[in-house]
């Protein structure tokens, strides 16, 4: 043994994905739209609009290709309904 203690390893927080990229908070259970970074935090936007909220990076989830479809249907049935510009 070397005699030095096992130092834990810094957290590499994960990429920054592009604006628009839809994503699960897993703490709210809700689907929102990446806008953008700020003190660390992401920024995520419910998918019909609104007010953003934050999470941290690591609280959140890529969505499969249904998860992403479901929500980009919900948001087209939206705007058909003047409900979204």
């Amino acid at each position: 043994m070397s005699g030095k203690s096992a130092e834990p390893e810094p957290e590499v927080p994960p990429p920054v994905p592009e604006i628009g990229t839809l994503y699960l908070d897993s703490v709210r259970g809700l689907v929102g739209e990446f806008r953008g970074t700020w003190a660390g935090r992401w920024l995520l936007r419910p998918v019909r609009g609104g007010v953003e909220w934050e999470v941290e990076p690591g609280d959140v989830r890529a969505l499969n290709a249904e998860q992403r479809l479901r929500a980009q249907v919900r948001e087209a049935n939206a705007r058909s309904r003047g409900e979204v510009l």
